[in-house]
């Protein structure tokens, strides 16, 4: 146990196990139930590819990889016969290193459990309001805007089957989308379906 400890406090294993332990301590807290692993959010984005799986888990795992692979790759630049280079500079390329490699690693092992990314579609505009930008909405003419849930807006063709007169600003409901005609069918705001 003694080389282990002596390995583990040593640079650059001693780096990566601070957060370790925050990691292990996390995990022990939600276990007992004082802290709930959904609700922790570590702003993990950071273009790491990590930003989409829950933030305590992709963590846990990049710190706890890297931690293992500075540990080991410490223990190999101590015991290997190499050349005059600066032990800290080693250590340091051992630091990085194992980072990289926790991130792969890490990524890798998260993949298969990421949900897809669905392209966007015109039909996620069916339900949504949208604002009349022509002058009226018939059988064969008319447009609107419509914004969708990112905040985005597009500007779209609508028809409508009823008599409702539709002026420009007025507000009305998508309630299906045509790929035929390459259109929506609209009813007013105020109307039922």
């Amino acid at each position: 146990m003694g080389e282990f400890a002596a390995a583990a406090l040593s640079f650059p294993a001693v780096v990566l196990g601070v957060p370790l332990v925050l990691v292990v301590v996390f995990w022990l807290l939600a276990v007992l139930g004082v802290l709930d692993s959904d609700d922790v959010d570590v702003g993990v984005e950071l273009g790491l590819g990590l930003g989409d799986f829950p933030a305590a888990i992709s963590v846990s795992l990049l710190v706890a990889v890297s931690w293992f692979a500075s540990l080991a790759g410490g223990v190999l630049v101590d015991q290997a016969d190499l050349p005059p280079v600066p032990h800290t500079l080693l250590d340091l390329g051992v630091l990085l290193l194992s980072l990289l490699l926790g991130l792969l690693l890490t990524r890798l092992a998260i993949e298969p459990f990421r949900t897809p990314e669905r392209s966007a579609s015109r039909v996620d505009f069916v339900g949504l309001t949208c604002v009349v930008r022509t002058g009226t909405v018939t059988s064969d003419f008319g447009q609107a805007e419509v914004t969708s849930g990112d905040g985005s807006s597009a500007l779209v063709q609508v028809r409508q089957t009823g008599r409702d007169p539709f002026a420009a600003g007025d507000t009305a409901v998508i309630y299906q989308y045509d790929p035929d005609g390459e259109f929506f069918w609209v009813v007013p705001l105020n109307s039922s379906l």
